[in-house]
């Protein structure tokens, strides 16, 4: 048997409000929209990670969710100038990885993260 994909499913009232931050800032495409439920997606094959922690790292809440970037600063550029709080960082952290913290639309963690 193999996993053919991770979905990561996130509650809301008004998925549309999604837009703003995952097409806008992140820069992924609305790949289904049946009203009640709205799909992102990029045009990218990606690794399947589950990460199971007690902490987010130096002392950082656990993240719902994680996302690699190959352009943090373009990035915290747009989560800027849209207004969108930092909850943390941006740091380098010691294993290696540059990121920051923010909340979606919906109050969802999420960690940003480039390789350094």
């Amino acid at each position: 048997m193999k996993i053919k994909r991770i979905i990561t499913n996130i509650a809301a009232a008004e998925p549309h409000k999604a837009d703003a931050f995952y097409r806008d800032i992140l820069g992924l495409n609305l790949a289904m929209d049946h009203g009640w439920i709205r799909t992102y997606a990029g045009s990218t094959k990606m690794d399947v990670q589950v990460s199971v922690a007690c902490e987010g790292g130096s002392d950082t809440p656990v993240p719902n969710l994680s996302i690699e970037v190959d352009d943090l600063g373009e990035v915290l550029r747009r989560v800027q100038a849209a207004n969108i709080p930092l909850e943390y960082g941006p740091v380098s952290e010691p294993w290696g990885v540059r990121r920051f913290f923010v909340k979606d639309p919906f109050g969802t963690l999420i960690n940003i993260l480039e390789h350094e």
